[in-house]
């Protein structure tokens, strides 16, 4: 891990935009006399715009020298999140290769890479101590023992080589506003403990269906519940995360894939999704990748249609960790245990309404229906991710490592077939049936023809003229029906 000094100040505006970055300055902060008109030459601290510029001219440096330094031009294309770089290689070798050619690329556009951290002694020791992150410099890498960094946030225990959870929750008053502040305090990007929070945000969610103010105390039915899941905090200090997906010693990894799992429930609905890796032996580890946790929406809505938001939710991540773990051959399946999910998606015979059918087009897109299988709930992580768990017992779930049947050396996946709909499923559009019917207009004129004689015509017209005067009172159509009758007696006549 390493950091690029002053990123923003490293590069330049154009002089004609520089009059977009005026300033007034008074000299040694005596308001009193007038103040001295300046322009900043370099991107500063705070605008919109630095992490745009900056990026593009990191990038572009990269691009322009990647023939030089292919892995450091490597490194800064992928593996940077603005001025912090983070990446795993797989030898001590490569990290000490990577970080010689990152510096050397970094600087020929002047920018000075420093600030590095590695829980490997020998790639520091190739380090000049200069370069090295403030809590490592001084240090006697043979004896002292490698500190606690921060990682992009996280907590990271470059000994162990494990994440950490930063657990320290100020002191906030039972309010809306106490409440939002202290769920967002704790930095979850990667949801390791996304069903922990979830109960929080449930009650916040309650809060703000009761119409409760931003300063208004929480009310007495809903305050025993905060103030438990406050005391449970502390717990969360003994979840750790490995940083690396596969244990030391694990070998090459002959096998890998990546299982989703996606849940629902009218408290909320989630997905988790776990690397299954398989080596030379036939071993088998698995880690959690990445999990996420939602409260319903407040709208009232069915537990099949949540299933599928979380069904739709598990094949954006799918999407995301392709790109990010560059993983190309890995093998995904998609678990859920709503069977009326799984007869949504694999259905190609009938239409739904436009909720369900916008859904299945996402999932469609990113997946296809033979990927998705069933899974019983009580095998289905993703069921914590829907129902809330304490922080006991996320530590004694199967959240962290992933259901026990990843785990055996052979999956036994279900028979891929495929759910019926129930009749009368109200996301079912009703079919319709046209059915049209064509008749033969035959005019008066037509049956006239048909008689034999003169006189038989005109003695059929005179029956009609009398029949027509005596039903005067009649309405046209039935004088047309009555016609068309007399006609028709006239032919068989």
């Amino acid at each position: 891990m390493c950091d690029i000094e002053k990123m923003f100040h490293q590069f330049h505006v154009k002089e004609v935009d520089r009059n977009y970055l005026r300033f007034l300055w008074w000299k040694q902060g005596v308001l009193n006399s007038p103040p001295s008109e300046f322009r900043m030459k370099v991107h500063l601290f705070g605008a919109a715009s630095s992490p745009g510029c900056a990026n593009y001219g990191l990038k572009h440096l990269a691009k322009e020298n990647a023939d030089l330094y292919p892995q450091g031009s490597r490194f800064v294309m992928r593996d940077f999140y603005v001025d912090d770089g983070l990446a795993s290689v797989e030898s001590t070798e490569d990290a000490i290769l990577l970080a010689k050619e990152a510096c050397e690329l970094c600087a020929m556009g002047g920018l000075r890479l420093h600030k590095f951290v590695s829980n490997d002694r020998e790639v520091l020791e190739s380090i000049p101590p200069s370069e090295r992150a403030t809590n490592v410099e001084n240090m006697d890498l043979a004896f002292d023992e490698l500190p606690v960094d921060r990682a992009l946030g996280i907590k990271w225990d470059v000994k162990a080589d494990h994440f950490q959870l930063n657990v320290s929750v100020k002191d906030q008053p039972a309010t809306r506003r106490g409440i939002l502040s202290t769920v967002a305090s704790l930095y979850d990007p990667l949801g390791f403990v996304a069903p922990v929070l979830l109960k929080a945000k449930s009650i916040l969610q309650e809060m703000c269906r009761r119409g409760t103010g931003w300063d208004d105390l929480l009310p007495d039915e809903l305050r025993p519940k905060w103030e438990q899941w406050r005391r449970d905090l502390a717990q969360l200090d003994n979840v750790t995360i490995s940083r690396s997906y596969s244990p030391a010693g694990f070998g090459k990894a002959t096998k890998t894939e990546l299982h989703h799992f996606s849940d629902a429930s009218l408290k909320g609905y989630g997905q988790c999704s776990y690397l299954r890796f398989q080596n030379e032996n036939r071993d088998v580890h698995c880690a959690l990748v990445v999990g996420k946790s939602r409260v319903s929406p407040s709208k009232v809505t069915t537990v099949p249609r949540l299933e599928l938001t979380a069904a739709v939710i598990s094949v954006k991540i799918s999407k995301m960790l392709k790109e990010e773990l560059g993983y190309a051959d890995t093998e995904e399946f998609f678990w859920t245990d709503s069977k009326v999910v799984l007869g949504y998606i694999k259905n190609e015979a009938r239409r739904f309404h436009a909720f369900v059918a916008n859904r299945i087009q996402k999932i469609h897109l990113s997946s296809s229906p033979q990927q998705w299988r069933y899974v019983p709930t009580n095998e289905n992580p993703a069921d914590y991710a829907s129902r809330c768990l304490t922080p006991s017992e996320l530590l004694s779930s199967t959240w962290l490592t992933g259901p026990k049947f990843l785990w055996n050396k052979e999956i036994k996946l279900p028979a891929d077939e495929i759910p019926e709909l129930t009749i009368g499923d109200p996301e079912v559009r009703n079919a319709l049936a046209l059915s049209t019917r064509t008749t033969d207009q035959v005019s008066l004129v037509d049956r006239l023809s048909k008689l034999s004689s003169w006189s038989l015509a005109t003695r059929a017209v005179a029956r009609i003229l009398r029949c027509i005067r005596r039903n005067h009172s009649n309405s046209l159509t039935n004088v047309a029906e009555r016609a068309h009758t007399i006609s028709q007696s006239i032919t068989l006549t």
